[in-house]
């Protein structure tokens, strides 16, 4: 079908210059205003749409895509992660779904630095003192934090975006250590100077940060979980601007509260924006409202993967980005 034909339904509101280009490609229905959609609009669009473009946002399930129209033939979701996809079953109602990789990763891995930042030198809590009024001068003991330089740093996924992090990290001075369901070569171990450790749990027994850059599946789900947060050090930070879901936030609240952590910086959320309110009290604890791909160059970006999976799946071939099982 020429792609001007293709009835293109969008759920979120995109950057001006995405939306403009898929008016002149598609025959597109934009989301106005910027909410979710319900269920109930999600199912009709699905029925009405040749092709679906879903946000994070949308869980499509395989009860939503029962009730898809025999014309949906892709879903084109708008962002890397599609654990929000039932992609089995869309496979299997012959369904396509693509995905938008690699755009966030240069991105997200600046988040994780600044996350990293903000909790071991306490730049929300001088942000705090500064905004209340009662910063009363400079102090030799006031406000310490402590240096990254020389800490060791375990990331947990040494994909694209773990392997930004180890660059910016060792810029930083940091010592780099990985966990990853498959060790990299030899040649890219040597080019982050990181060490490799088979084993998670000896891995964050040692580590003095611990960045998540891993993708939620069943494997990873609370991967760390009750019993591996107790064998990390108390002087430990953690950090996640992965998926929410790798981490247990009850047993890493009650872990900080505790002081068996000495702190974390999110950018995401078990429950999405259900979090634990005893979180939101501790000051050790930086929270973010997933912006961890949050810039105009890469939500372009994301507009112009998208675009481009629609078109060559117009023209008949298969979407560079399709999402295939051994991506699961």
């Amino acid at each position: 079908m020429p792609a001007s034909h293709l009835t293109v339904v969008v759920t979120r509101r995109l950057p001006e210059a995405v939306e403009t280009r898929m008016k002149e490609l598609f025959d597109v229905e934009l989301r106005d205003p910027d909410v979710a959609m319900t269920r109930e609009e999600l199912a009709a669009a699905m029925r009405r749409a040749d092709v679906l473009v879903p946000t994070i946002t949308d869980t499509i399930d395989a009860g939503l895509l029962a009730q898809a129209g025999e014309k949906l033939k892709l879903i084109a979701n708008y962002g890397a992660g599609f654990d929000h996809i039932d992609v089995s079953t869309a496979r299997q109602r012959g369904i396509l779904v693509s995905n938008t990789p690699g755009v966030s990763t240069e991105d997200t891995a600046d988040m994780v630095m600044a996350l990293m930042l903000s909790v071991t030198r306490r730049i929300p809590e001088g942000l705090q003192i500064m905004q209340s009024g009662s910063w009363t001068g400079w102090s030799p003991m006031a406000n310490l934090g402590g240096r990254l330089g020389g800490r060791r740093l375990g990331i947990l996924g040494m994909g694209r975006i773990g392997q930004a992090v180890a660059r910016r990290a060792r810029a930083f001075g940091l010592q780099v250590h990985y966990h990853n369901r498959k060790r990299l070569r030899p040649e890219i171990e040597a080019e982050h100077e990181a060490t490799y450790w088979e084993s998670l749990d000896q891995m964050l027994a040692r580590m003095d940060i611990v960045s998540v850059n891993c993708p939620h599946t069943p494997s990873t789900f609370h991967l760390l979980n009750a019993r591996r947060l107790k064998l990390m050090k108390p002087s430990a930070v953690v950090v996640n601007t992965s998926r929410g879901e790798v981490i247990d936030q009850n047993a890493l609240t009650r872990a900080l509260r505790a002081g068996e952590l000495a702190g974390a910086g999110l950018d995401v959320y078990e429950h999405g924006t259900d979090i634990n309110p005893r979180l939101l009290e501790l000051p050790n604890v930086v929270l973010l409202p997933h912006m961890g791909s949050a810039t105009i160059e890469g939500r372009v970006e994301m507009g112009e993967k998208v675009i481009i999976n629609i078109k060559t799946f117009a023209d008949g071939h298969r979407p560079p980005d399709q999402v295939v099982p051994g991506m699961f």
